[in-house]
């Protein structure tokens, strides 16, 4: 189908191929590239669809989404403009995270704005609660597990998404990871002035948040960062109860939403989700990481710089011109001085400063670099202060230096950041809602018969770690080292071996149904009687591994090659 974006189209619906409306007469191809299919969703301020793109190889798809505004009165198209301008800045400010969906274009064009961005496929949250059933105590904890170092970094890109809720979040039906999207409603920076012309009226009037989810600072217009922890909340609350906002009692008197009765989750987890959802933004947590501090699931340095390993040099380039980012770095007291004593919140945003400037974060490489440089300024900032071993919240992690060569010949030092975890470390952080295990190092362990569903193991080792029988559903292995690993009779459908090693690696009888494996190295291994049933691989990388006749191949039939 062929669908026209024409406003006041009475009948957009047209046939697949056709190029011009049948309706009103709307060119039907936008910007000559652009093929609409069909609508997602519409709101108060405009609607999304999912279209092609012609021009590319194969056409991806991508999301279309068109800001409509009320009328077309001077004030209220600059004011669309606004909307639409920060929406696009915002998104070209925070990069291209893994969990937010990337910018792709944007363009006026016949006084209606459109923003391109790249097609999420899966379910949202919503979906996914009606289609189940609600979530466990485990379930949420995995949840905050996967949102909270992603609010942790938009906050420190000094951006308040402002409409956090089930409806806005996906989870990618590729890797299983938990995407926020709509960045709509955003504001930069929080005001501490007063209201301007159209910033803090008619702008957010109209973008306030969705009521329910918004704290009362927010639907005030007065948001902060600590605005989207509650959001946060009220979601969680959503996942526990399967309740809308609007379905909830109120306390009339404090204004705080009844939702303790409802719940079978234990003490400590309610003690945090009631002090996510405090009314007064003074009592509420202030950051993701306060709150992640409370769960005993705080990110650790390295899986927090894992974030920056997808953004674009063109991206680094415009972060480091940030004179903000660059008076954020530590600097050395002369000999002498005193340091000034640093909260938090400062020490907080020195990491950030480094993690947002360093021209080099898109790369693995970089990525041990900027750990290595937040690591450095703990380090003196704790030496200064007289604190041993590099102060409260240190990261200790082990460096192992390697050496390859170029094709020149010369030698590249490279710095592989890895922490290491024995294996009840690992069952016990699992079992308190950690699933985030990235950069860390597993090598060696038994880890045979035990349940780690829809874990995060990206760039991590485990070479020759015994995982046999192990329920490894839905887990991330992007990139991971499992040579020689014995992964006999594991569960690993769904799984995500993006550019992962499993040379030598034994997945006899491994259930890999709809596993992504491409660009994995499977040389030497054995997959003799495995489930290959709809997995993403070559045929030139099974003529690399071992297969007997037991073998399912993707089409869901047995047999060699």
């Amino acid at each position: 189908m062929s669908y026209c974006l024409n406003p006041t189209c009475l009948n957009p619906e047209n046939l697949a191929y056709s190029r011009t409306c049948q309706s009103c007469g709307s060119q039907l191809l936008l910007r000559d590239r652009y093929h609409v299919h069909q609508p997602l969703g519409q709101g108060g301020f405009g609607a999304t669809f999912l279209a092609n793109d012609e021009t590319l190889p194969g056409q991806p798809s991508c999301v279309i989404k068109q800001l409509r505004p009320a009328g077309t009165t001077p004030h209220l198209l600059q004011m669309a403009r606004e909307l639409f301008e920060r929406e696009a800045r915002t998104l070209g400010k925070i990069g291209n995270h893994p969990q937010i969906p990337r910018l792709l274009d944007y363009f006026e064009e016949q006084e209606q704005f459109y923003l391109v961005q790249e097609y999420i496929s899966g379910d949202t949250l919503q979906q996914e609660i009606k289609q189940n059933g609600n979530l466990s105590e485990t379930g949420v904890k995995q949840f905050l597990s996967e949102t909270l170092p992603l609010l942790q970094y938009i906050h420190e890109c000094q951006v308040i998404h402002r409409d956090i809720k089930p409806a806005n979040l996906i989870r990618r039906t590729q890797d299983a990871r938990m995407v926020l999207i709509d960045f709509g409603a955003v504001k930069n920076q929080v005001s501490q002035g007063l209201p301007s012309q159209y910033g803090q009226t008619a702008l957010t009037a109209y973008a306030i948040g969705t009521p329910g989810f918004a704290p009362p600072e927010q639907m005030a217009m007065r948001p902060v960062y600590a605005s989207d922890i509650y959001a946060l909340g009220v979601t969680c609350i959503y996942l526990l109860t399967g309740k809308t906002p609007k379905d909830l009692e109120y306390n009339p008197t404090t204004g705080e939403m009844m939702w303790e009765r409802l719940v079978h989750v234990s003490d400590h987890l309610i003690r945090v989700l009631r002090k996510m959802l405090e009314v007064s933004v003074r009592s509420r947590y202030q950051s993701a990481a306060d709150v992640l501090r409370a769960l005993e699931m705080e990110p650790y340095l390295d899986s927090l710089a894992q974030g920056l390993l997808a953004k674009s040099d063109t991206d680094s380039k415009e972060r480091a011109s940030y004179p903000r980012a660059a008076s954020l770095r530590s600097r050395s007291v002369p000999q002498g001085e005193t340091p000034p004593t640093r909260t938090p919140m400062q020490n907080r945003q020195d990491d950030s400063a480094i993690l947002c400037s360093n021209p080099s974060a898109n790369t693995s490489t970089g990525v041990a670099q900027v750990a290595a440089a937040i690591r450095a300024r703990r380090a003196r900032a704790a030496e200064a202060a007289g604190l041993p071993g590099g102060g409260q919240g240190s990261i200790v992690a082990k460096s192992t230096t390697l050496s390859n060569s170029n094709s020149n010949g010369s030698q590249i030092q490279n710095t592989k950041v890895g922490r290491k975890l024995d294996t009840q470390g690992l069952l016990t952080a699992y079992l308190k809602g950690r699933r985030d295990f990235a950069l860390h190092n597993f090598s060696l362990l038994n880890l045979q018969g035990t349940d780690l569903s829809g874990t995060n193991f990206h760039s991590s080792q485990l070479q020759k770690t015994n995982l046999q029988g192990a329920n490894l559903h839905n887990s991330d292995f992007g990139r991971a080292s499992l040579s020689r690993a014995n992964l006999k009779d594991a569960n690993l459908s769904k799984a995500y071996f993006n550019h992962a090693d499993l040379e030598g690696a034994d997945l006899r009888g491994a259930d890999l149904s709809y596993a992504y494996l491409s660009n994995a190295n499977l040389r030497g291994a054995n997959l003799c009687g495995a489930n290959l049933t709809g997995a993403k691989i070559s045929d030139d990388q099974l003529a690399l591994a071992k297969t007997n006749w037991m073998t399912v191949r993707p089409n869901g039939k047995r047999g060699l090659l």
